[in-house]
């Protein structure tokens, strides 16, 4: 049983890969693949997601809970912001409210908290960020 809470956030990072890799919604937006990262290489294809920052806490209310806030990280060279828009979209739409499965864990709830969208300095790339609250609990051993 994962009782650690980076351990926790590793099987939770997994489970999240594997749903946007999955996405047909992403795949309709990003091709097939769906580009999705932890540590892009240096010749990645654009637009692509990495996976970001993530902090965990214990869970008020349940009994050995913990809330993880996780970040995805959106980077388009589209002309304008509408690609990583659609993306962002997209990975809401495959995260928000879902229920899948996290090894070990019981997911209580997944949920969108925000998103940013702005232009890197270098000019020609858009960056997005969204950001998940997930909540989990330890999964229980008959």
């Amino acid at each position: 049983m994962i009782n650690s809470p980076t351990a926790a956030l590793w099987v939770i990072q997994k489970s999240i890969y594997a749903q946007l890799r999955g996405s047909d919604v992403l795949r309709q937006i990003m091709g097939d693949p769906v580009r999705v990262y932890d540590d892009p290489p240096p010749d990645s294809n654009f637009p692509y997601i990495t996976i970001g920052e993530a902090r965990t806490e214990p869970f008020e209310g349940i009994e050995d809970a913990m809330e993880h806030d996780i970040s995805l990280h959106v980077y388009s060279k589209y002309s304008g912001r509408r690609e990583m828009k659609l993306i962002i979209d997209g990975i809401y739409e495959t995260l928000h409210e879902s229920d899948f499965t996290i090894s070990e864990q019981c997911l209580v709830n997944i949920r969108f908290v925000f998103a940013d969208m702005f232009r890197k300095s270098d000019g020609s790339v858009f960056q997005g960020v969204i950001r998940f609250r997930v909540v989990t609990q330890p999964e229980l051993v008959a």
